[in-house]
Order: C-alpha cells, then structure tokens, then sequence
C-alpha cells in the first residue's frame, strides 16, 4: 500500500477520494506529475562526458580540439603553462582516459569533445 499526492491534488476532493480508497484497498496512488517526472529522467538523453568538466576546462579542451599547445592555450588565456597542465590533467581524469603507452589521451579527450557537440 503506497500512495503519494502532491498538495495542490489533495483539494480535488473526487480524486483525493479515490486515491485513498485504493490505498486502503491494498492498492497504490501515485501523482501523476511524480510519476512523469520519474520516467522523464529515465528517458532523459545519457550525461555527456564534457558535462563534467568546468567552464575553464571546456576551453581548454576547445583549444586543444583546435590544436594548440599548452603555451598556446596558456598565452590564449592569459593563464601560466603549469595552470594549463593542471587543466589539462583534470580533464584527461574526468573524461576517465588514463594514461597508457597505445593511446594519445590529448587526441582521445579532442574526440570525445567533438562528439560531444
């Protein structure tokens, strides 16, 4: 037995009656506007990857997508190189590429940002 209306539906005395008989009867009441919201985020589109990083760290990785060096990005941000490496390290770690000797983890993150858009 389980039963759950929002507030504003507990005023319409015909369906806050009905719910309550079928509770008492063994039966659910679930508000409708709840229930949509629980298949709504079932149905919602996956998280992207990119979703996790910050504001900065997505322009780093655009101006990594469009091929520029860490002294680039640095110059282009007004940002030191070493703060642009650690960008860089956090978003090889959100987008869970970790390093190994087959894979260019730079070229990896730019694919998965241009998937992404």
């Amino acid at each position: 037995m389980v039963g759950y209306l929002l507030k504003e539906r507990v005023g319409d005395i015909p369906a806050f009656l009905d719910a309550v008989r079928r509770v008492a009867a063994g039966g659910t009441a679930l508000d409708r506007e709840v229930v949509a919201e629980l298949v709504g985020e079932r149905r919602a589109a996956p998280e992207s990857p990119i979703d996790a990083l910050s504001p900065r760290e997505r322009e780093v990785l655009s101006l990594m997508a469009e091929g520029r060096s860490n002294a680039g990005i640095a110059h282009q941000l007004w940002i030191t190189e070493g703060t642009v490496e650690k960008h860089v390290h956090s978003i090889l770690t959100k987008l869970r590429l970790p390093a190994t000797e087959d894979d260019q983890r730079r070229v990896l993150a730019v694919i998965t940002f241009l998937d992404a858009r």
